[in-house]
């Protein structure tokens, strides 16, 4: 069975009953689930390259080490294990889906733990080491996550479950993004050297504590409805059923029109993801302080996300997520020009503020359309495998960009780097186009 598309629906729910969504189970379940989920991202590539950036790290390498990121680009070549294999003892005791979530959280934890412990002034390779195994946890919990997601809620409550997972993944953020700051912040010894490292340790053992809340949450959440799997007669019937019939299934329901869904997923995000990696080394290079770049940035800015994802979630649930999905992908490249603007401020935390807050509610509109168009084109019976391989693609090809993002940055300047970046979105638009006339 495939989940419906939110389009097609004829009858509208009422705007009481549309609110009233976001007070169920499942989606409060959601919304500290996506905080689990958004804590690990910023602390091994946004506030990781602050901590580089002030620990003198070079903005060539800070681009390179982005590349980290591609663990979650390639995270569909281990989602069938994580969709099917059983984990020993852990699957017996909370479920299929539960025990990699739990799984996933604990390696998370404990490569925050590792990166804590050292310098990246002294020694930069544990520390990347560190963030690798960050990374994959993190990559490996999304696979379980979203499978969760999807089979926890029918297609018509999709849309407010990609909004209550966007409003703890933008909470997280703010924690692992002005909460590390803040943190650092207070923990630095006043008089002492600008950087130290003593007070990034503290902050990050401080966020690999926070990843308690998710793991308490997978222990007290219902494991979803178990599919029953025929039993695979050998070791090739199993490879078939868990890897080949997922992509198969997905070609053989869309056919020709495959190839546009796939580059669309592809190129969506693209301007965000390739400007995001700079955002704080430019902040640093700025002049702006951690406290100025916590509150504005990552506690004002997260919160306008928030607004953003609840209004992508509702106006994709009232209009349709294409439409969303287009106003999504055109503010978003638009807003990337603020910051070429924003360069030519100087230290302006008047300008910071309103340049952040497009940004991000831009951003969070986009999000909650593209995370519940996204889950309009699984098959239940293969969630976890096919929305790897749709969330992977959608990083693919930005993150290996934007690794050459702090040589670009070096060789022209910020102005030009952040128009770059909108001009990647343009694409986009058309391919929007092409696929909403294709919709099914």
């Amino acid at each position: 069975m495939t989940s419906s598309d939110p389009d097609a629906s004829q009858i509208k729910p009422s705007w009481g009953a549309t609110f009233k969504v976001y007070l169920e189970p499942p989606t409060l379940r959601m919304l500290t689930l996506g905080f689990s989920a958004g804590l690990p991202l910023l602390l091994v590539l946004g506030t990781l390259s602050f901590w580089l950036r002030e620990a003198g790290i070079d903005r060539t390498t800070i681009g390179y080490l982005s590349w980290v990121g591609l663990a979650y680009a390639f995270k569909w070549v281990w989602a069938p294990l994580v969709d099917r294999m059983p984990l020993p003892l852990l699957t017996r005791w909370l479920g299929r889906r539960r025990s990699w979530l739990l799984l996933a959280q604990s390696a998370v934890m404990l490569g925050l733990v590792a990166m804590s412990f050292n310098d990246p002034k002294v020694a930069l390779q544990p520390v990347v080491w560190g963030a690798l195994a960050v990374a994959f946890g993190s990559a490996t919990q999304d696979i379980a996550l979203d499978a969760f997601r999807i089979e926890s809620a029918n297609a018509d409550r999709q849309a407010a479950l990609a909004a209550a997972y966007q409003t703890g993944y933008r909470l997280a953020m703010i924690w692992a993004g002005a909460g590390v700051l803040w943190i650092a912040a207070r923990a630095e010894v006043p008089g002492a050297a600008t950087y130290q490292h003593g007070a990034w340790q503290t902050a990050y053992l401080v966020m690999a504590a926070s990843m308690l809340l998710g793991m308490l949450t997978v222990l007290l959440s219902p494991e979803p409805l178990a599919r029953t799997l025929p039993p695979a007669r050998n070791a090739a019937q199993w490879l078939r059923s868990a890897l080949v019939e997922p992509f198969t299934d997905f070609l053989q329901r869309y056919q020709w029109h495959a190839a546009l869904i796939l580059g669309l997923i592809a190129t969506y995000r693209i301007s965000d993801i390739v400007m995001g990696i700079m955002a704080n080394p430019f902040y640093v290079d700025m002049g702006y302080t951690k406290d100025e770049v916590a509150a504005v940035t990552k506690v004002f800015g997260v919160i306008m996300t928030l607004v953003g994802a609840f209004i992508g979630g509702v106006l994709s649930m009232r209009l349709g997520v294409m439409r969303v999905l287009m106003l999504g992908a055109v503010l978003s490249a638009a807003s990337n020009l603020l910051f070429a603007w924003l360069g030519t401020r100087g230290h302006d935390v008047t300008a910071l503020i309103l340049v952040v807050s497009s940004d991000n509610l831009s951003s969070g509109i986009a999000s909650a359309a593209f995370i519940a168009y996204l889950s309009s084109l699984t098959n239940v019976n293969y969630s976890a495998t096919q929305y790897a391989l749709f969330s992977s693609m959608m990083l693919l090809a930005p993150k290996f960009l934007a690794g050459y993002s702090g040589r670009f940055v070096d060789a022209f300047g910020y102005a030009h780097f952040f128009s770059a970046t909108a001009l990647l979105g343009v694409p986009v638009l058309l391919l929007v186009w092409l696929a909403s006339r294709n919709r099914n």
